[in-house]
């Protein structure tokens, strides 16, 4: 159905007041982190000043952000790739294998990640102690890993209905052992439904503070937690503050520009109910 040109002109004005309302906080982050202190609280606010990299250069040279860097990275990336590993084969389980309760299984497992991880905090936290997990990056990759594989095993879940069952039953006919078919047929027709995973795993284990800020010390912090170092009994340095926020965004957001179409296509296909 063609829309007139009124129809038009509101649907366009509709999507850039969204964009709108969705870049925003990235400028004033952005801004905010070029300002000087004494700018940032000056009355009135002057929207035209000399931005400055100062706070970039404090936050990259003096406050060990290269040590926080590499522990965030490794358990982002090492936390997404677990989740991707034991989702798809939960996934695929759930898939092809009939058994009483499946239905259930499946639902239940997209239930458990509508908890909100601050509620998690106190009993993790009480368990990783026993477990001698606490103040590792083991400790909170194991954590990031049960946290996100609901949600991965859901959405590949849908997406391992929409493959054939007959290409398998080829793949077997031709000698595939399960190991083979899994990792030579399985997983590159699954590539939109786990870059899409990839993407959400991946920035809920790079942003996520509420845990990290409890199950980590001075020297397994990630790039979150070190940004609250800044929030001091002096009062918060919203240069600093914003200078990480805008470092910590990077990452997630050239990912997701990366795989955006592939996003689209592992949400569709795994939208779609067995």
């Amino acid at each position: 159905m063609q829309m007139s040109l009124q129809q038009r002109v509101l649907y366009y004005s509709t999507l850039v007041v969204l964009a709108l309302f969705c870049v925003l906080p990235i400028v004033v982050i952005f801004a905010t982190s070029m300002r000087q202190q004494v700018q940032i609280f000056a009355e009135p606010l002057n929207f035209l000043f000399f931005p400055t990299l100062e706070n970039y250069r404090a936050v990259l040279t003096e406050d060990k952000f290269d040590r926080y860097l590499v522990n965030s990275l490794i358990v982002g990336l090492v936390s997404t790739a677990l989740t991707l590993i034991l989702g798809s084969m939960c996934a695929y389980g759930l898939a092809r294998f009939r058994f009483k309760g499946r239905e259930v299984v499946a639902y239940t497992t997209l239930m458990l990640r509508t908890v909100p991880l601050a509620v998690l905090a106190i009993p993790v936290f009480m368990i990783w102690n026993e477990w001698k997990l606490v103040n590792s990056l083991s400790g909170l990759i194991l954590l990031y890993v049960a946290v996100n594989l609901p949600f991965t095993i859901w959405l590949l879940y849908g997406f391992v209905l929409q493959i054939p069952i007959e290409l398998e039953e080829s793949a077997v006919i031709d000698g595939c052992s399960p190991v083979q078919l899994f990792i030579r047929v399985l997983l590159p027709l699954l590539a939109p439904g786990l870059a899409a995973a990839a993407i959400f795993t991946f920035r809920i284990a790079w942003n996520e503070f509420i845990l990290a800020l409890v199950l980590t010390d001075r020297h397994t912090r990630t790039l979150p937690v070190a940004a609250s170092l800044f929030i001091t009994d002096m009062g918060v340095d919203w240069g600093k503050v914003m200078a990480m926020a805008s470092l910590i965004a990077i990452p997630p957001l050239i990912f997701t520009f990366i795989a955006a179409r592939q996003i689209i296509t592992g949400l569709t296909a795994g939208a779609v109910k067995g």
